[in-house]
């Protein structure tokens, strides 16, 4: 198929992204995902006028990259959904009825995972977003800034911190005429608007900043994962990944509004079900 191939040998299912041109460059750069069972919620086949499209559902918190970008991720760059040619389309839905069976005869639990079950992107990795340039080796972050970074920020020089100044990640890609933008909430920082936050880097539509979610999942594979840190609660698009004590600035009511919007999305498209629609939206709806 052009998109890739998805295969199943009774415990792992293989993503693995075609070479096309057509596939996005995202999803190239991700690479192989290999996909135990117990990280599985779902799996669907969903036919179209020509041919149709298999999508799989993981269960929350099962897979660093998905922590970051779920739920902000345009259809083409989501790894985990597979375009299927007419004449293949026998094979998708056998390929569905075999994890399904699976799932059944294992028993795995539809909740979220208590630790991460999917690897994260190889360190060290560096990004490039509009204002700044991201490394990570795996336990520092460097950002130095560009011709298009404010002079705020120029005016602070390169940033490095370790991880243990670290408590949380947020990556949001272009929504509309809104820049997309990656911060890394550090202890004792002030609340910044994202152009002007020293640790923090933005992107505009001419300036994509690609693969920066990549470094992103990097980094919040190596923070505590959400279950092991008390008193968090998260809301889906969200990384959860924060040390215990810490706490964020709640969020502003654009933002409030924006998530309401993508919840709705993913609602429509079945990722998420009734109820659990139904309890995000109320805990984001307690920020208004």
């Amino acid at each position: 198929m052009q998109d890739g191939t998805w295969t199943f040998d009774g415990d792992t299912l293989r993503v693995v992204p075609s070479g096309d041109r057509r596939v996005h460059a995202l999803r190239q750069a991700l690479g192989e995902r290999v996909i135990p069972l117990a990280a599985i919620s779902g799996i669907a086949y969903e036919p179209r006028r020509k041919g149709g499209q298999l999508r799989l559902r993981l269960r929350e918190r099962a897979d660093p990259f998905l922590q970051v970008t779920s739920g902000k991720l345009a259809d083409d760059a989501d790894p985990y959904r597979l375009r299927v040619d007419k004449d293949s389309t026998g094979v998708a839905e056998y390929l569905v009825d075999e994890v399904r069976n699976a799932l059944t005869i294992e028993q795995i639990p539809p909740g979220a995972a208590d630790g991460y079950l999917l690897g994260s992107p190889a360190v060290p990795i560096t990004a490039s977003a509009g204002d700044g340039t991201v490394s990570f080796d795996g336990s520092r972050i460097r950002i130095e800034w560009t011709d298009w970074a404010e002079q705020v920020k120029k005016a602070s020089g390169a940033r490095e911190f370790t991880l243990d100044d670290v408590h949380g990640v947020e990556w949001t890609p272009i929504i509309g005429f809104t820049n997309g933008f990656l911060r890394f909430r550090v202890s004792g920082a002030s609340a910044l608007l994202p152009k002007h936050d020293p640790n923090c880097v933005t992107w505009g539509m001419r300036r994509e900043g690609g693969t920066i979610s990549l470094l992103a999942a990097a980094v919040v594979a190596r923070l505590p994962h959400p279950a092991a840190v008390t008193d968090t609660a998260v809301s889906p698009g969200t990384t959860g990944t924060e040390h215990p004590g810490t706490t964020d600035t709640p969020p502003d009511q654009e933002t409030v509004l924006r998530r309401l919007r993508e919840l709705g999305e993913l609602h429509r498209d079945g990722i998420l079900t009734d109820s659990e629609f139904a309890e995000a939206k109320q805990a984001l709806l307690r920020h208004l």
